[in-house]
């Protein structure tokens, strides 16, 4: 027997405070329509009384775990799911996660002592994530597969055309030129460093711990007739050795961990030559707890998306760039740029529905259907940022650069 009282409560509640294109269906065949007037754009089906209770008490941890795990059973497209379910968790008053920053303050602390950042447990949260299957991820990205924030110069470019500009935009920002030694420390599927080579005239090295990855970016490199200028490793980071002239890290400090950035910076200073540059491209968090957005959601892709990833203010990468050794030349908010790159993917994702449940099991499609549309929707409205930051060895004049940003946009 389900409590219809409450379920009453939680229908005039909602419907009080948004006009939801939603249509909530019990498993006794009764519907509830959250907006009477307006058709529905998303329908949630419960399928028994258990369920209520990811409705009655929601956040977006909670709704996407009870999609993901068959508690709910959810039909509409991503977008408007994501802005349902927020509306569902703002519904409620309370910010899921508002409660936690004692704690969350608590566990950053010990983490310096149990930090689940060993070379072991980052080796398989990255093939987890990334090993998903090569061509799971060519259904969604663009034909290089670069799974990063795209840069929109124009604002109307195509996904293909618009990573391009942003592989050209980082390479031009460090002021790459023929003969420099090039590490790209997490370099996917090799876009980067083929980019770097034959446009730039970069000697490459690229490492990556996901095998899938390193297998297809050297069959890249081969096709391209690059191995003489390119060698791509499945390799740690922290393993790496030697000197580089430049040095790229695009969407990968996120799985260093915050109490491990000083150290991961530091590595890359003592990795980078004398009068050389740094670009680092990351996801950061807007909120200064270090929290992802008000009504939750870390909690969901910590657990299904990205094990053991982990988030930083802008401040707090700054900060330990400096404890690394490094000085902070040049910062760009792309915050826009990567909302608009998700949403894309998004829109890919549902376009190529069907052929993508032909590549993954059920519930790896649902966990990726939420979570590109989400991250759209966490960027759009400032929960997460995209930072490209520019870098060189502290107190050391970067060679042959120029004075101004003007060269960023020639």
């Amino acid at each position: 027997m389900f409590d219809q009282i409450k379920l009453s409560a939680w229908t005039r509640g909602v419907r009080e405070k948004f006009n939801l294109p939603l249509r909530v269906e019990l498993w006794n065949g009764d519907h509830i329509d959250l907006s009477p007037d307006n058709p529905p754009r998303v329908k949630i089906r419960v399928p028994s009384p258990g369920g209520l209770r990811y409705l009655l008490s929601p956040s977006l941890d909670r709704l996407g775990e009870a999609y993901v795990e068959g508690a709910l059973e959810i039909e509409g497209r991503a977008a408007d799911m994501i802005q349902v379910g927020n509306a569902l968790a703002e519904s409620t008053g309370k910010p899921a996660r508002a409660s936690n920053r004692v704690a969350s303050a608590a566990l950053r602390r010990m983490s310096s002592f149990a930090s689940p950042h060993t070379r072991e447990n980052d080796a398989q949260a990255i093939r987890y994530h990334y090993d998903v299957s090569n061509e799971f991820y060519s259904q969604f990205l663009d034909p290089a597969m670069v799974y990063s924030c795209a840069y929109f110069e124009n604002g109307d470019e195509d996904l293909a055309t618009a990573q391009v500009k942003k592989i050209d935009h980082i390479l031009t920002k460090i002021g790459v030129q023929p003969g420099h030694t090039l590490l790209d420390i997490g370099c996917g599927w090799g876009a980067l460093v083929i980019r770097a080579a034959q446009k730039f005239g970069a000697r490459c090295v690229g490492v990556t711990l996901s095998e899938k990855q390193f297998e297809l970016a050297r069959e890249r490199v081969a096709q391209a007739g690059l191995q003489d200028r390119i060698e791509i490793r499945l390799q740690d980071y922290r393993d790496v050795g030697g000197e580089f002239d430049r040095i790229t890290s695009v969407g990968m400090f996120e799985h260093v961990g915050v109490q491990h950035l000083a150290d991961y910076f530091g590595h890359v200073n003592k990795l980078l030559a004398p009068g050389g540059v740094v670009m680092n491209h990351g996801i950061t968090t807007s909120d200064i707890e270090q929290r992802s957005s008000p009504y939750g959601g870390g909690d969901f892709i910590d657990k299904y998306v990205f094990p053991h990833g982990e988030l930083a203010h802008l401040s707090t990468v700054i900060r330990t760039m400096q404890e690394g050794g490094l000085e902070v030349r040049d910062v760009e908010n792309l915050r826009r740029h990567y909302a608009r790159t998700c949403a894309l993917w998004a829109e890919n994702f549902e376009r190529n529905a069907e052929r993508i449940r032909q590549t993954a099991e059920p519930k790896t499609f649902r966990i990726w259907h939420v979570y590109l549309a989400g991250c759209a929707y966490a960027f759009a409205h400032d929960w997460i940022s995209l930072y490209q930051i520019v870098c060189g060895k502290a107190g050391q004049d970067p060679a042959q650069m120029p004075w101004s940003r003007r060269y960023m946009y020639q």
